[in-house]
């Protein structure tokens, strides 16, 4: 029979996600931790001795994922849980970070209760989730699961040219486990929400259904420079306003295709002066829906609106893929675990798609996955001003504890079957 009265330390789980931020202190309430630097070293390390701490057994695979388990008392699949440490340039204090550390104080919890569960526990700190300095993002949780090899990965490089080989190599996190090496029963991830639904709508759980498809793109636009000053508009080629007329028509696509979200996070003017034209922009795009068959519409759309403009303005336009994952529903099962471990303990529950990408979305592809929200007060986050209160955050890990309960009790149905 599943225990009812146990709780995690809330206490504790607050006190390390304040110690692991303030790794990569920004110093206005944000953190910085870009995967395989030297503060996601530090972050990392912290994480590690943590771990040892507890007394799990801990692993390092070869792109660095971090993997702490506590056996079971048979030797069934464990249960696995987890996120990311590594953070966005200007990041908060909870993105990633509270999946990672709820999970060590579930299993902290439990190990503290004395009880012995059938399945084991394990928790997991993913590589390179938020891909802002390699690309693709949820890189670590796509080598664990063979969407991607080690060969395709180790030579990826960052924006200075350092490869992703190399700086797990310089950082100390080369590790010797094959990636994917440990064979969960199912996967659980505690996170904030990143929107504002909960946080508005009455607060509570979010039991979340799945995660919608992405599309990052990358654009090279290449005109002409020339004065800003003496070169009539007419004899333009100008890759600036090329640049423009794409997230304009980006936007446009928000409204025509019913569900799609746009964002264009990174343009790079060169030259970069007041009074040149200029000739070349670099630009990212992030298109995202959560019906594969209209992001496919939205991406076809602007294909053929970037081909008409490279005629129009006199430009040469490339695009190169930087990220493409279809949505991922979660396990219908994990999902009525999540939901019954919230009612519970008395928390309001709803269903929800997640708007952000997470280590779940590849996870559900190989395992049982669902995920826990939790709200984001004013649904702010990848900004210092991120924030949870601590009775959400509480409330979140007690229901990951209660969901791992559940499910590492069942030897015969966990998730499904």
């Amino acid at each position: 029979m599943t225990p009812t009265n146990i709780r995690i330390n809330g206490d504790r789980l607050i006190s390390r996600l304040m110690a692991l931020a303030r790794i990569g202190d920004t110093g206005d309430g944000g953190a910085r931790r870009l995967a395989l630097s030297d503060t996601d070293k530090l972050g990392r390390d912290l994480f590690v001795s943590w771990l040892k701490d507890v007394g799990l057994d801990v692993h390092i695979d070869k792109i660095g994922n971090i993997v702490g388990i506590l056996p079971g008392s048979t030797d069934a699949a464990p249960i696995l849980m987890g996120s990311h440490i590594d953070t966005v340039g200007s990041g908060g204090k909870y993105d990633g970070a509270l999946g990672v550390l709820g999970a060590l104080e579930v299993i902290e919890t439990i190990k503290e209760s004395g009880l012995k569960l059938p399945r084991g526990l394990a928790v997991i700190a993913f590589t390179n989730e938020e891909g802002a300095r390699f690309q693709p993002d949820i890189l670590g949780s796509c080598v664990w699961t063979g969407d991607m090899t080690l060969a395709e990965t180790y030579p990826i490089t960052d924006s200075d040219g350092k490869c992703v080989g190399d700086e797990l190599d310089r950082i100390g996190y080369l590790g010797a486990a094959e990636p994917g090496f440990l064979k969960p029963r199912a996967y659980l991830e505690l996170h904030i929400e990143q929107g504002p639904v909960l946080d508005q709508e009455g607060g509570g759980i979010g039991a979340v259904t799945g995660v919608q498809a992405i599309s990052w793109s990358e654009y090279s636009i290449v005109g002409e420079p020339n004065h800003a000053g003496t070169t009539p508009m007419k004899y333009r080629r100008n890759a600036g306003l090329a640049a423009a007329r794409i997230t304009v028509f980006a936007d446009d696509l928000t409204r025509a295709i019913p569900g799609t979200v746009a964002n264009g996070g990174v343009i790079a003017f060169e030259p970069s002066n007041v009074n040149v034209v200029p000739g070349r922009v670099v630009m990212t795009l992030d298109l995202r829906n959560p019906d594969d068959a209209r992001l496919a519409d939205a991406e076809a759309r602007m294909a053929t609106f970037v081909a008409a403009l490279q005629r129009e303005a006199g430009v040469t336009i490339g695009r190169r893929e930087l990220a493409n994952f279809p949505a991922q529903p979660f396990d219908p099962t994990m999902i009525g675990a999540v939901e019954r471990a919230a009612q519970s303990l008395g928390y309001p529950v709803r269903r929800m798609v997640s708007g952000a990408g997470h280590d779940a979305q590849m996870m559900a592809t190989v395992v049982p996955t669902a995920m826990i929200f939790v709200p984001s007060v004013k649904g702010i986050s990848h900004n210092p001003a991120e924030h949870t209160e601590p009775a959400d955050i509480i409330a979140g890990g007690n229901v990951l504890l209660a969901a791992a309960l559940e499910l590492a009790h069942d030897l015969d149905a966990a998730a499904g079957g």
